[in-house]
């Protein structure tokens, strides 16, 4: 028998080397490149969707685990994901996963099951994660974000422009609690082209906007990912990226607008402008529009309400295509875009920019997000009264907002959440009482806690505002900027609760009541009428502006 020779032998283990990569690297997935991480596995499993996890346990991903531990759940919480919630990975000191990846920009999700994992208590899990000098998360509080957004998985996604042949992260304790571990469930990396560095992304300020050079190497985290007046889509039914879209409604102030689907003989048609990959076509093939009647949509905005970290810039998405007809021809529908009460896009005509019904289109805005702690992102349309309208209305298909790294800042990591009021038991996190699994944009954002009250609390808060104002108020509103005034009121339909019989319900606005903090102020849990049990938010006159802003909706909300 004559052995090989030893270049022969080194080019054979070469080959088996870069198979081993490419397997792992691939799992039996059309996307190139993609890997997909099962933390605390030492087999392959299929998630719910058909994708094939590999397990970290002697991956060549995870060198040397130096003892830190893997756990085995058996099975996760109900209505939790299996894959990848069944094990998770701990660490109690310093550990660097590093993922061998070609140069280019990609999704990285980061999946985490907040549970009392054996040995180790779940309030400990405060932790950090770092992309080599990128801080993604620091003192994260895995506890308090699952209690604060009411589910106990939690996703964080990231788009990362990797220019070297290695995407390197490290999960840290953190150095300020005692006692402290990281951990971590699943590890996503997607390829994408670089879908963000487009030419035509406008930076709103005031009324005016300007051109925003947006740097190929800045890293984004996807706050908000929503197919407006759709269902919720699941990373199977996306357009390559294994993107989940999470539906609207929760974020509709007072849940206003009409939402619709696409003409059954209508063809979504995408450009070389909007590829394909840029959302999926069930995304365009829905929509949320204000209504059928021009005098009710003169009176109101439709106003989505998103919470999201103060002192970062922000990029908003708009998807928008005509999908109903008669809406064929130029200045049928025209409309204002608004965020944070300033001008994004004034005469926006999807017709116009799209080229025509069934026509994708996108338009993208980077604003400034103002104060401390979590704020609200307010995001108005209204009609456009410049131009000789058809239709009084607007309409949107969906909606993406991402955080921006900071320039010459390495940094996207947010504040933890405000911690619940009413304390939520942790055992609670294995009920079945969490969000369902397929609202995953809930646990993506971080942020959507406490809407489950917010109609109420608007309903209440409107009474009050208005007895306060009831002098002065001719039931009308500047919020929009141009809205024009009701011939005839109809606020008179809506049942007023004196300022009394409120403090009544709150017990004179009793601290141990309150059960969530917003923009605006306090949110209190109350009795009315014989025990209906409300929730009431009380307008914080401190912050002179962002009460006016609140206030003039809300008046508009009594309107109807």
């Amino acid at each position: 028998m004559v052995l090989p020779t030893l270049p022969v032998t080194l080019t054979f283990l070469t080959l088996l080397a870069l198979l081993s990569i490419a397997k792992a690297a691939d799992n039996n997935s059309t996307t190139s490149g993609l890997i997909l991480l099962n933390c605390g596995e030492s087999t392959q499993d299929d998630d719910d969707g058909g994708r094939s996890w590999d397990g970290d346990t002697g991956s060549i991903f995870a060198p040397s685990m130096k003892g830190d531990a893997a756990i085995a759940l058996g099975q996760p919480p109900s209505l939790t994901p299996r894959v990848p919630y069944t094990t998770a990975r701990i660490f109690t000191s310093n550990y660097t996963y590093s993922f061998p990846v070609s140069p280019g920009r990609m999704f990285l999700r980061l999946y985490f099951l907040s549970t009392a994992y054996e040995y180790y208590a779940v309030s400990d899990a405060v932790f950090g994660v770092t992309a080599r000098n990128l801080v993604l998360l620091k003192d994260f509080n895995a506890l308090q974000t699952a209690q604060a957004i009411t589910s106990a998985y939690l996703v964080r996604e990231f788009s990362v422009n990797v220019s070297s042949g290695s995407l390197d992260l490290t999960f840290a304790p953190s150095a300020h609690q005692y006692g402290s571990y990281a951990f971590v469930n699943g590890i996503e990396i997607v390829p994408t082209p670089d879908i963000f560095a487009t030419p035509d992304i406008r930076f709103v300020s005031g009324d005016n906007t300007s051109p925003f050079t947006f740097d190929a190497d800045m890293s984004l985290q996807t706050m908000y990912r929503l197919n407006v007046g759709g269902p919720a889509i699941s990373p199977k039914g996306d357009s390559g990226f294994y993107r989940s879209w999470a539906n609207d409604a929760p974020y509709i102030l007072g849940g206003f607008g009409l939402t619709f689907w696409k003409n059954d003989n209508l063809t979504i048609s995408y450009t070389s402008r909007v590829p394909n990959y840029t959302a999926p076509v069930d995304v365009y093939g829905t929509a949320r529009s204000m209504g059928p009647t021009a005098q009710i949509n003169l009176n109101y905005n439709l106003t989505w309400i998103l919470p999201v970290d103060a002192g970062f810039f922000y990029l908003l998405r708009f998807h928008f295509c005509e999908i109903q007809h008669p809406i064929t021809k130029v200045n049928q529908r025209v409309f204002f875009i608004y965020i944070n009460n300033q001008t994004a896009a004034q005469q926006m005509d999807v017709i116009v920019l799209s080229g025509g019904i069934g026509r994708t289109l996108y338009t993208d805005y980077v604003i400034m997000s103002t104060g401390s702690g979590q704020v609200d992102m307010w995001i108005a349309l209204h009609p456009d009264l410049s131009v000789k309208l058809v239709y009084f209305d607007a309409i949107l298909n969906g909606l993406e907002v991402f955080k921006l790294q900071g320039y010459g800042v390495s940094n996207l990591a947010g504040h933890n959440p405000p911690i619940p009021q009413i304390p939520v038991d942790p055992s609670w996190l294995s009920s079945d009482a969490r969000k369902p699994e397929g609202d995953m944009q809930a646990a993506i954002s971080g942020t959507a806690g406490g809407f489950a009250f917010i109609l109420i609390a608007l309903f209440s808060t409107c009474v009050i505002c208005r007895r306060k104002k009831a002098a002065k108020s001719s039931c009308k509103t500047d919020y929009g900027h141009r809205p024009t005034e009701r011939k005839k009121s109809t606020c008179d339909i809506v049942h007023r609760f004196s300022f009394a019989e409120i403090q009544v319900a709150t017990k004179d606005f009793d601290g141990a009541l309150i059960i969530g903090r917003g923009g605006f102020g306090n949110v209190y849990i109350g009795d009315i009428d014989g025990g209906t049990k409300v929730a009431i938010k009380r307008c914080n006159q401190k912050s002179q502006q962002g009460f006016h802003e609140f206030q003039t909706e809300i008046e508009m909300l009594c309107n109807f």
